[in-house]
């Protein structure tokens, strides 16, 4: 073998080996994805979509109102959730009559599959925390329900952007 194959084998390996660590890189530190086990966000996103998550959204801001979010489930963290931001800290959050309160006043929710059919508060969220709520609001397993309700900000592991086809046409 002559040396200008050789040095383009190597050049070529060279490139995969990168293209490789970086690909390793981006998925621990930037972005990664999710594949949805449950109904519980339906109609925003249905069982078996997957999604691109953001894990660098939140360093130098905060958590919105409305963002889905990823997150290890709050009472035995071997299980990532996603779900939608309801409440903030210091917010009082109370379903009353098929309505979502916040502090008081209602919250439009044009995302949500249908209204709540049992009321559910006042829960204060404390600081550092967030209340999370399925957009199917009836058959999502979230902050009311669960035995630790509240999700640290430091527990959030990034921001869903977008949906992506499983391309199983394919194989």
């Amino acid at each position: 073998m002559n040396k200008q194959v050789l040095k383009e084998i190597l050049s070529w390996v060279l490139v995969l080996v990168v293209a490789y660590a970086l690909s390793l890189f981006i998925n621990r530190f930037v972005i990664f994805k999710v594949e949805v086990p449950t109904g519980s966000m339906e109609n925003t996103i249905q069982v078996g979509d997957r999604v691109i998550t953001y894990r660098l959204s939140y360093i130098f801001g905060d958590p919105e109102r409305e963002d889905i979010v990823v997150f290890p489930y709050p009472d035995g963290e071997e299980e990532d959730y996603i779900k939608r931001i309801i409440g903030l800290p210091g917010d009082t959050i109370e379903g009353k009559n098929g309505i979502v309160y916040i502090n008081g006043e209602p919250l439009e929710e044009s995302y949500v599959k249908e209204q709540l059919d049992q009321d559910f508060g006042p829960y204060k969220v404390p600081e550092g925390h967030y209340f999370m709520m399925g957009d199917n609001r009836n058959d999502s397993l979230d902050s009311r329900y669960w035995m630790n309700q509240f999700v640290e900000k430091d527990k959030i592991k990034g921001k869903a952007l977008f949906k992506y086809p499983d391309f199983k046409w394919l194989n």
